[in-house]
């Protein structure tokens, strides 16, 4: 269950523009160029961003397979939902498609 809901929320789009290993070469490259006129207290914030900038950069994507983790969320919705007393709506508040509901047989009049 709190699988499936993670999954979601990992795959949900972020607000802003979505970022790319190139667009983020490009800010590490400004970032160097930046640091050569820079103040101290300018200067120690481009380090940090180039550093975090760096990490994102080598880490690796995080892909969640989410039709596995829906299959399980689909197998068990409806009697966890009977026990939780989570409706329908909650359900589709907190991410989970109409869709994936009514493969596990919840529907908006109740589970």
């Amino acid at each position: 269950m709190s699988a499936y809901l993670e999954g979601l929320e990992s795959n949900r789009p972020r607000p802003g523009r979505r970022r790319t290993a190139e667009s983020i070469r490009k800010r590490i490259e400004a970032i160097g160029e930046a640091l050569e006129s820079a103040t101290p207290i300018r200067r120690v914030q481009l380090v940090q961003e180039r550093i975090d900038l760096e990490r994102a950069l080598s880490a690796p994507a995080e892909t969640v397979d989410i039709s596995e983790l829906e299959d399980a969320f689909v197998a068990v919705a409806v009697s966890y939902s009977g026990r939780k007393g989570i409706t329908y709506a909650a359900w589709r508040e907190v991410g989970v498609p109409a869709a994936t509901l009514k493969r596990a047989g919840i529907s908006r009049g109740g589970a």
